[in-house]
């Protein structure tokens, strides 16, 4: 039988990526003007039979940049006021800094190559990731360049939703409306969907990959 039917390792799984979910809070869609004001990261992990399940949590109110732009519809969608003391907000060095030391161990003890953003419409909270990293003259930035696992894309294959909210609740998973726009939130509901989609794949028989040498060797035609 071939070795495939035997990848149930993180690293395995998912080519030596290590996935990490990701939710931003911004103050704008442009990440080289516009304020970074929360991030959340959750990695995750594998049991022994290759059931994918959410590990550890780390979050941050973000102080914006210096000459960061602060757009008002923004802040009024979020409901963040950026000047609130009680916000407990630090700079995006120690935010990143301190995310970025939690997947670089992550990455060690699951014997992964580099580390991969899993987030929903993956493709803004990886600009401002990668915006804020540089503004901060971060170099061992553990993420792949470019590269995602986008849950938007990924819950419309599984299963015909693109919104957060309702691919949620398509999945099963319960969805609160009047947390969403948290980046713990929205990043812990986001690791749960992402996680019950590669778990319901395993389930239906798409993984492990069963190639045509391993369907000759048991006699099946």
């Amino acid at each position: 039988m071939s070795e495939n039917v035997q990848l149930n390792g993180l690293n395995d799984r998912f080519r030596g990526f290590y996935p990490v979910v990701i939710d931003v809070e911004t103050a704008g869609f442009n990440a080289q003007t516009d304020a970074l004001l929360e991030i959340a990261a959750v990695t995750l992990k594998m049991d022994e039979e290759g059931w994918l399940s959410t590990d550890q949590t780390l979050h941050f109110h973000v102080e914006p940049f210096e000459g960061a732009i602060l757009n008002p519809e923004a802040l009024a969608f979020t409901g963040i006021d950026p000047h609130n003391p009680l916000r407990g907000a630090v700079t995006e060095y120690e935010a990143l800094h301190a995310i970025f030391k939690m997947v670089r161990k992550g990455i060690k003890e699951q014997g992964c190559s580099r580390a991969i953003i899993v987030a929903h419409n993956a493709n803004f909270d990886h600009s401002f990731l990668m915006a804020a990293a540089e503004r901060s003259s971060l170099k061992r930035n553990p993420f792949h360049p470019f590269g995602t696992f986008d849950t938007a894309a990924l819950s419309g294959l599984a299963l015909g939703q693109t919104v957060l909210a309702k691919a949620c609740q398509t999945a099963g998973i319960a969805f609160d409306n009047a947390q969403a726009h948290s980046a713990l939130y929205d990043t812990e509901q986001t690791a749960l969907l992402f996680c019950e989609i590669v778990n319901r794949w395993k389930r239906l028989g798409g993984w492990p990959v069963v190639l045509p040498q391993d369907t000759a060797e048991s006699g099946q035609v």
